[in-house]
């Protein structure tokens, strides 16, 4: 049982909430009253650490509840509790957290904050890993290539997908992500990113759905988008940077010569009278 004893108020606060939103068994007692026969884990705060020597113990930071609950979930229960994040990968990823078999997360965020939140879920877990799907070709290539420090496997994506019924629409990714992370597959360090010729396309039209002038970003953009370099939004940008720097250009080359021609206005005549004439008159 998971006993919390702190005299910390905001911790208090934030642990009890959060074990009681999971429907977790706990109780709690004064930091230094005697604990119950059956607690198995204490969550407290950093100060009365030190009188709890003798119990496997979470410190948990009042900012930080959940932390701290799926800490005491994990030691609960013991080696079968291993951290194990499962990761649908898409436009927006969904994550999806498990302590052994229980899902103690769940996540769905933009692809550039995937990596982030899920550096953050295995921080201070013990032997962590990350099962991400191959679904998505380019998008778990970037996140297989920019996750360090953690084991990462690659799972067939096949069968994960489950039939959502009424109501449930929008939990797709995260329910996918759950049932990655329950297979096992290939250990790898790295993903090749070379994109299709077919995925180029599917970006530069993205690109162009997405731009205000309805034009698409060329090839160059597209693959540092299909590596992850930059996204579309970004490419859009850089774009629009290109077109307005070579407009400004092209404009001021067009004002020399404007106003060259301003300078010299016989220069068209002159020339026209020579060629009329065929050369020089040597009449007198």
């Amino acid at each position: 049982m998971i006993v919390v004893a702190t005299a910390d108020f905001e911790v208090y606060h934030g642990v009890v909430t959060e074990l009681r939103d999971r429907g977790t068994e706990f109780t709690t007692v004064e930091p230094d009253a005697e604990l119950p026969d059956r607690t198995s884990v204490v969550i407290t705060d950093a100060e009365s650490a030190a009188e709890l020597d003798d119990v496997p113990t979470v410190v948990a930071e009042p900012d930080e509840p959940r932390r701290a609950v799926d800490q005491a979930l994990t030691t609960l229960r013991g080696a079968a509790g291993r951290t194990i994040i499962g990761v649908d990968p898409g436009r927006d990823p969904g994550i999806a957290v498990l302590a052994g078999e229980t899902v103690v997360a769940a996540f769905q965020v933009p692809l550039a904050d995937a990596v982030a939140v899920i550096q953050r879920e295995v921080s201070d877990a013990a032997d962590p890993v990350v099962r991400i799907g191959d679904g998505a070709r380019l998008r778990s290539s970037k996140l297989v290539n920019d996750l360090e420090d953690v084991q990462v496997e690659l799972i067939d994506e096949t069968g994960t997908t489950p039939y959502l019924g009424t109501g449930a629409r929008g939990m797709g990714d995260v329910l996918a992500a759950v049932n990655i992370a329950r297979h096992e597959g290939e250990v790898v360090d790295a993903r090749d990113i070379e994109p299709t010729a077919g995925e180029l396309q599917v970006i530069k039209d993205r690109s162009r759905e997405q731009s205000r002038t309805n034009r698409a970003i060329d090839e160059l953009l597209a693959r540092r988008v299909a590596a992850g370099e930059l996204t579309i939004e970004e490419a859009l940008a850089e774009h629009r940077s290109e077109s307005d720097e070579a407009s400004t250009t092209n404009g001021t080359q067009e004002d020399v010569t404007t106003r060259a021609e301003a300078a010299n206005p016989a220069s068209e005549t002159d020339t026209e009278d020579t060629d009329s004439t065929g050369g020089r008159n040597d009449d007198g």
